[in-house]
């Protein structure tokens, strides 16, 4: 599978540079393909595309877009065995985690998005006046590599039901699932122009994209540091923004809690995707009293589903990391909990004969909350066990943090994890490890972002609201 061009106003097009992005895959260090880069003449180009269209497509009606994003969704589903290979090997994420969390994932928030399309009231007639919602233009989505496919459904289901058009710059070190997306969009009836695909670096091709004079809004999916730079540009022409960032999200067993329970909670966030999400509960905070009995489930959770190993392997339940620098990093990490915080499992590199960027799954007990591996998003296969001796003490600990992006509470009854959910600055919270509903939407407090996504609330982020005064 390999790509050598790129999609701009409903056509594959030749790109204005003959350079071309090699995509590795972390689990055997290899070139496994590549795909043809874009440069800032073809963000002109996609950009000025995607403002032609926009005015008609801003136009048609709601049931309309539904039925173009119903064509996405069912091309997605008779590809979905293609997406699952791919994303295995450019991301690395395993066997069972990638159809259930990268693809199925994808398919359910979509089905759910158009379920619940009527809750959107693009029309809203009032006394004196009516308030009329339309597409915000053009938007400019700069996907992340940890869900390749999912942060671009997230973005293109909303905003497409909204209205608006897109041009895409996916990450670097995934881009092959975006290409097959787009392979999927050119054989729907979508209007061309609506979605354009320029992969490239993000000194590059992100910063004419978010910079573009033409783009009336940005959608960004990665870190804090690159978030904060891409708000000044907003900023400097004022655009709409939509941000989802960083996290370091706590996981509060309450003193009569399922400690089994919570210990699963947040090891299954680190080892589902190596550990690779802004939302992973990575600071487990536990009373001091249960502190030797949490420590236990986490031997027995490891010992009993634990498997680091190619994501081929159907058995093996964590991955690699995504690169050599994301191994490097997190071995920091590491180093720095063993000054800190006491080892409980883990910590040393994996031994293997096969190549890959593994990290064996790390758990560091009796850690200060001020410490670095507590603070500090990892973006690895480590979790931080924090004690506490009261529970305002335990919610102090868990606001403590500049980010607010996930959470969860275990108590002995969903009343009493409810009552201290409130009481937590984050997005989104797991009481008792209820399931997570794919029509709910995402997104964060403080510095984990600006806006929500998914579902009926996320499509109103891409949209403008205009006050239509009458008799």
């Amino acid at each position: 599978m390999k790509y050598d061009k790129i999609y701009i106003d409903g056509e594959w097009v030749t790109p204005s540079t003959s350079d071309v992005i090699e995509v590795e895959n972390p689990a055997t260090e290899e070139i496994f393909t590549t795909v043809a880069k874009a440069n800032s003449e073809d963000v002109d180009k996609a950009v000025e595309a995607a403002a032609r269209a926009f005015k008609s497509f801003n136009e048609t009606s709601y049931e309309e877009r539904q039925k173009y994003v119903e064509e996405i969704l069912n091309g997605i589903k008779e590809r979905q065995e293609d997406f699952e290979k791919v994303i295995r090997q450019e991301l690395g994420s395993s066997y069972n985690y990638t159809k259930s969390a990268q693809v199925e994932q994808v398919i359910k928030e979509m089905t759910l998005a158009l379920e619940n399309a009527d809750k959107v009231k693009f029309t809203e007639h009032h006394e004196g006046f009516d308030l009329v919602r339309e597409g915000v233009g053009v938007v400019a989505a700069v996907t992340p590599w940890n869900f390749p496919l999912n942060q671009i459904q997230r973005k293109l289901t909303c905003l497409l039901l909204a209205g608006a058009t897109v041009v895409l710059k996916p990450s670097t070190k995934t881009p092959v699932s975006a290409f097959l997306l787009a392979e999927v969009i050119d054989k729907t009836s979508l209007p061309k122009g609506v979605f354009n695909i320029v992969p490239g670096s993000g000194s590059e091709v992100g910063d004419a994209l978010t910079g573009h004079e033409k783009v009336d809004m940005i959608s960004f999916t990665g870190s804090t540091k690159v978030g904060r730079g891409i708000y000044e540009q907003a900023k400097s022409n004022i655009k709409n923004i939509h941000l989802e960032l960083g996290g370091k999200s706590p996981n509060i067993l309450l003193p009569k809690g399922d400690a089994k329970r919570a210990v699963k909670q947040s090891m299954d966030a680190i080892i589902n995707n190596a550990g690779q999400a802004c939302s992973a509960l990575t600071r487990l905070i536990v009373p001091e009293s249960r502190l030797e009995e949490v420590e236990g489930y986490v031997k027995q959770y490891v010992e009993e589903n634990v498997r680091v190993g190619n994501p081929e392997d159907e058995n093996n339940t964590i991955g690699p990391v995504i690169s050599k620098e994301a191994q490097e990093r997190v071995y920091d990490y590491i180093e720095s909990g063993k000054k800190e915080a006491t080892l409980l499992i883990g910590g040393g590199r994996v031994e293997s004969e096969d190549k890959g960027y593994y990290v064996e799954p790390t758990v560091f007990t009796k850690v200060d909350n001020n410490s670095k591996i507590a603070q500090e998003e990892i973006f690895g296969p480590v979790l931080s066990i924090i004690t506490y001796n009261d529970v305002d003490e335990a919610i102090e600990i868990a606001n403590d943090t500049t980010y607010g992006l996930y959470g969860a509470v275990f108590g002995e009854n969903d009343e009493e994890a409810y009552d201290v959910a409130k009481k937590l600055r984050t997005g989104s919270i797991v009481i008792n490890g209820a399931a997570r509903n794919p029509a709910a939407p995402f997104g964060g407090y403080k510095q984990s972002g600006i806006g929500k996504e998914i579902g009926w609330i996320g499509i109103e982020e891409y949209t403008e609201t205009k006050v239509l005064f009458k008799e």
